[in-house]
């Protein structure tokens, strides 16, 4: 296999789901046209990122796994021949969840992914978090390649992208919904070299708030034997402007690369990492607001 192509499709959503099903099928065959193999939606393609304060509204808004607008992306992959990467806010319960499903070039579901990473701080404490992380053998007409997901905030945490990489992700695909400044595309910049894996991240554009565009893919690879020193590893990254951008990962080179050099689970010791699954919290991180269940004393 010699490239994989995802399209990020930095779109602005419009007003209602109909109007975002009609939009999103539309680039979906245009990213077809231009040659991807995989076609993918920023955060919660469904409601363009709204998540109300009224949990009714809220619930209202969600759509099934199943409903008619995934069943329209799942029937697009089937006719284009490409897979898609669509993105929902989930009925769920006890709330909603913010979700990613990826369909094959035959219209299989091959990959549900919910984010485990909810922003709690803000709006996304009225949903449910997602349950784990998750790696697909997605067949492409080139062949065979491991793909794995993370949604927005879950870059933030070093552990999402690992645990992807340990469970055999050669390619991470990253739903965003928020300012892609120089601090974050450095976050997705050391996942990709930490963990020898390529990374595609797709954001809204300038238009939909906050958003600002500067979607990104990084291959991972961060040294080629015939070049001194290291290089950048960023394959593209748009502007601020609404449209498909093609990032296009060179998987011979990247899996030639990981089967050589020292990043990703060559030389870990996890045996010294035991307080990464502590549940404790201390000072200066103890947040009222922060759900997840703890152990030990908060000091």
């Amino acid at each position: 296999m010699k490239d994989f192509n995802v399209a990020l499709l930095q779109i602005l959503p419009e007003a209602t789901l109909e109007e975002n099903m009609e939009k999103g099928l539309k680039y979906c065959q245009k990213a077809a046209e231009l040659g991807a193999d995989l076609a993918l939606f920023p955060e919660m393609w469904s409601v363009g990122y709204t998540i109300p304060e009224d949990i009714s509204l809220l619930k209202s808004m969600a759509v099934s796994s199943d409903s008619e607008f995934v069943t329209a992306f799942q029937n697009a992959a089937a006719q284009l021949h490409m897979a898609v990467g669509i993105t929902f806010l989930e009925t769920w319960e006890p709330l909603p969840r913010n979700t990613l499903c990826i369909f094959d070039r035959f219209g299989k579901k091959v990959l549900t992914y919910a984010k485990v990473h909810t922003c709690d701080f803000g709006d996304e404490c009225r949903l449910t978090p997602g349950d784990g992380f998750y790696v697909t053998d997605l067949n492409t007409k080139k062949g065979t390649i491991k793909l794995g997901a993370m949604i927005c905030y879950d870059r933030e945490f070093p552990e999402s992208a690992r645990i992807l990489m340990l469970k055999g992700a050669e390619i991470i695909v990253v739903p965003n919904a928020c300012p892609m400044e120089i601090n974050r595309l450095t976050q997705l910049r050391a996942r990709a070299f930490e963990n020898m894996t390529g990374i595609a991240t797709v954001n809204y554009p300038f238009g939909k708030p906050d958003c600002n565009g500067h979607s990104t893919a990084f291959d991972g690879i961060a040294y080629r034997p015939d070049e001194g020193g290291s290089r950048d590893t960023l394959i593209i990254e748009a502007g601020e402007r609404e449209g498909i951008y093609m990032a296009s990962f060179p998987m011979e080179e990247l899996r030639e690369y990981r089967r050589s050099e020292v990043h990703g689970n060559a030389y870990r010791h996890p045996e010294k990492y035991q307080l990464l699954v502590s549940g404790q919290v201390r000072e200066p991180f103890i947040r009222r607001d922060c759900r997840r269940p703890v152990t030990g004393t908060r000091e």
